[in-house]
């Protein structure tokens, strides 16, 4: 749930991430509370806009956030009152007097009475210290049987009053060895305004995000480039770009024996959620974050 903004005019914005949320009829009631929320707040909004090459399931029900979809983190940051430190890398997590002593990269280690983690899975495993001895070999095989497909995604932000002539605001394309859905984010998001530009967002597919997993930015955005004229041949220079490697991008293969999270050790707390634990969608954030609170839970009353 990743919002570009363009440096020259930060009201200009691109989705990187997800492109819009969808509802299905097995969550429209136990999530209703959630969108309901939502929508009220204007978080989120009907997608409205025509996107081609949608799969569309009877009952789905599909949103945008007009704000940029990291609005949609952000309301519950807000919400919830926690003070949020950010560019804190975890490198390892030690059993210290009870308490987990968590370090990082940079400055003073921290302890603390809980640790829940919500990364990728494969950066789970990456921790290092007491963490790696105390989880089981079953747990580690859990954990180590998640899987994730990687792509690129590249924003292109324009000067305000050019227009992208396109009877669509998304494309879902299938005839690109590199590109697999272009969005006109702005008019996606139906927020389209003279005064601010537009935005593009290209997501490539999988098998180009593998075989160019390791190559420069550089490189891959210039790629992306030349297989974009293709399709939108014409564009003027963007006024700002940016390009992001989504290394972990969707779950391919989850965890088998759980749902939502997995409790690594009791005494001090250590569980685990997020995508390898649930549904690799909005919903599946719903269903991991409320199994972790459960957890948590039923941890501190007994």
């Amino acid at each position: 749930m990743s919002t570009a903004r363009c440096p020259q005019d930060p009201r200009c914005t691109a989705d990187l991430g997800a492109q819009y949320v969808t509802r299905t009829p097995q969550y429209a009631t136990r999530h209703q509370t959630f969108y309901d929320e939502l929508l009220a707040h204007g978080i989120l909004k009907p997608l409205v806009s025509p996107i081609e090459g949608m799969v569309m399931k009877e009952g789905d029900c599909n949103f945008v956030a007009p704000q940029g979809i990291s609005s949609v983190v952000k309301h519950y940051l807000k919400q919830s009152g926690a003070e949020v430190s950010f560019r804190h890398c975890v490198t390892q997590i030690n059993l210290r007097n009870g308490k987990w002593e968590v370090f990082k990269e940079t400055g003073s280690p921290e302890q603390f009475d809980f640790v829940v983690l919500t990364m990728p899975v494969p950066q789970i495993l990456q921790l290092q210290g007491d963490f790696v001895n105390l989880i089981s070999e079953y747990q580690r095989q859990q954990l180590e049987s998640v899987s994730y497909s990687s792509r690129y995604a590249l924003g292109l932000f324009y000067e305000a009053g050019m227009k992208i002539d396109v009877p669509w605001a998304g494309q879902y394309i299938t005839s690109n060895p590199c590109i697999r859905f272009v969005s006109i984010d702005n008019k996606k998001r139906n927020i389209e305004s003279s005064e601010i530009g537009p935005s593009l967002v290209v997501h490539t597919t999988v098998p180009f995000g593998v075989t160019y997993l390791e190559h420069s930015i550089e490189h891959v955005q210039e790629l992306i480039l030349q297989q974009l004229e293709n399709i939108l041949p014409g564009l003027p220079p963007p006024v700002a770009t940016t390009c992001y490697k989504w290394r972990h991008s969707q779950v391919t293969s989850g965890t088998t024996s759980c749902s939502g999270q997995m409790t690594l050790h009791r005494k001090p707390f250590l569980v685990c959620g997020g995508d390898g634990f649930a549904q690799s969608n909005f919903d599946g954030c719903i269903t991991s974050a409320l199994c972790l609170l459960e957890a948590l839970r039923n941890h501190i009353y007994t």
